[in-house]
């Protein structure tokens, strides 16, 4: 299982966004991270409702809608 990690691109599993992809940007600490996505807002998140995917974005800046544009990207 990829490791969770700033860059991380993951999948919500639970939760009204459940389904949508989204990016690791922070890590709060060893339970809770913030991320952002399309259709997911810039927030903190549980880690154990995310499952990580294989790809990771490089984050070149802290504008949440740069980091939406490098993930739409991916798909």
């Amino acid at each position: 299982m990829p490791a969770i990690e700033v860059g991380r691109v993951c999948v919500k599993t639970a939760g009204r966004e459940a389904g949508e992809k989204c990016v690791v940007v922070d890590i709060i600490d060893e339970k809770f991270i913030e991320v952002v996505g399309s259709s997911v807002k810039n927030r903190r998140c549980n880690i154990q409702h995310l499952e990580p995917l294989d790809q990771k974005i490089e984050i070149k800046s802290e504008d949440p809608e740069e980091i939406k544009k490098e993930l739409e990207a991916l798909e």
